[in-house]
């Protein structure tokens, strides 16, 4: 008489969901000795142990699918999108000010963020300020948030890059 041990048929199933060494038996052994009672219970289990490591493959397929399609078309969104970012920054790399105050030329229009007069960005403080408001603004996990679409996500994750090396440089020259 074989006690099927409870350890090894739950090291089975972990090792099945999860991709580890090949599962000696897929199929539902019968011990001798048992009642039918028990038997019914431990099939029973076994078949909703197989429909759960089912349905936990079939939703991990799914979501590789769409971040499969998403990273496509986060591709393709860039080459329409990253001549325009450049472009918005070219002549002003490292130029927090200048950045700043030109925003809105590449921003969305739903956005949320104010355009800022280069006049308003003089002293130290002011800069700050308005870097703190348009890191809230155009942060990506804030976009994220929002529900941006992926053009906005990409929009805002390059641009926010950009601010935060034009921050970097700005602390290293300027002195509160």
């Amino acid at each position: 008489m074989r006690k099927a041990s409870s350890t090894t048929n739950f090291t089975d199933d972990l090792s099945a969901i999860f991709g580890g060494a090949p599962v000696p038996s897929d199929e539902f052994q019968a011990v001798e000795g048992e009642s039918e009672e028990r038997r019914r219970a431990r099939l029973e289990r076994h078949q909703r142990t197989r429909e759960r490591a089912a349905k936990a493959l079939a939703e991990k397929n799914e979501r590789d699918m769409n971040v499969q399609r998403e990273q496509a078309e986060r591709d393709r969104i860039s080459e329409s999108l990253d001549f325009e970012i450049k472009r918005w920054a070219a002549g002003k790399e490292g130029n927090l000010r200048a950045l700043l105050s030109t925003m809105q030329y590449v921003l969305w229009p739903e956005c949320g963020w104010q355009p800022v007069s280069l006049t308003d960005l003089i002293t130290a403080a002011a800069v700050k300020k308005v870097y703190r408001k348009a890191t809230l603004c155009i942060h990506p996990d804030k976009v994220q948030q929002k529900g941006a679409n992926l053009q906005q996500k990409y929009i805002a994750e390059k641009v926010f890059d950009l601010l935060k090396e034009a921050w970097n440089k700005f602390n290293s020259e300027e002195l509160f």
